[in-house]
């Protein structure tokens, strides 16, 4: 596990990757340090899911049809992805390439195997932070608490953790969210290790 620096030069973008099981907190977190440092680009997935309600294709996803992501896979297009329930979920190269070319930082909140993905295309442009719950049982009872998905679904989603803990050791960062401020404040001090990104500061009244 690395250990919190001295800040390093940037000299061309990074990528932050955010993994966790369900339930964890990540996206808490990442939408937390999204909202506070704006300059960073999230890491938009492309999927062949249905589109719902209000969401925007390019903002919340990209959203293609079965044939076309499997054609985007075919070519080399697609970091990583994975079919999840029925659905492919994915990240297109095109966009980190980008990101990484203008000197920008992304942020992803993707699954554990995703991130490694990602870290094994660009080792050395890539920061893996994995979020940890205090126990499985704890997870479990955030996963009921939210009451956002049946007990089948929370159940499943329960039979990946074993795995998702042990692909997270091979993350160089692990923290242990048992309280959501110290967690954010922990994942924030690797953000600003590695990066030169900036907060929003509001101006006194």
């Amino acid at each position: 596990m690395a250990e919190i620096g001295e800040r390093v030069n940037v000299k061309r973008g990074k990528l932050i990757v955010v993994s966790a099981p369900s339930g964890a907190g990540k996206t808490t977190i990442v939408r937390t340090l999204m909202a506070k440092y704006p300059s960073m680009l999230f890491s938009v997935s492309a999927t062949t899911r249905p589109q719902r309600g209000a969401e925007v294709h390019g903002r919340d996803y990209f959203f293609l049809t079965k044939e076309e992501f499997e054609r985007r896979i075919k070519d080399g297009e697609l970091v990583e992805w994975e079919e999840i329930y029925g659905n492919y979920y994915g990240t297109l190269k095109s966009e980190v390439n980008r990101a990484l070319h203008n000197g920008r930082i992304m942020m992803f909140d993707i699954d554990v195997k995703g991130g490694l993905s990602i870290k094994k295309h660009y080792p050395d442009d890539t920061v893996l932070i994995f979020i940890k719950p205090p126990s499985v049982e704890a997870l479990h009872r955030r996963l009921l608490d939210r009451k956002t998905e049946d007990e089948a679904t929370v159940a499943r989603r329960m039979t990946r953790v074993p795995m998702e803990l042990e692909k997270g050791n091979e993350f160089q960062y692990q923290v242990v969210n048992e309280d959501l401020k110290t967690a954010l404040a922990a994942v924030e001090a690797i953000l600003t290790t590695h990066t030169n990104v900036e907060a929003i500061h509001s101006s006194s009244p």
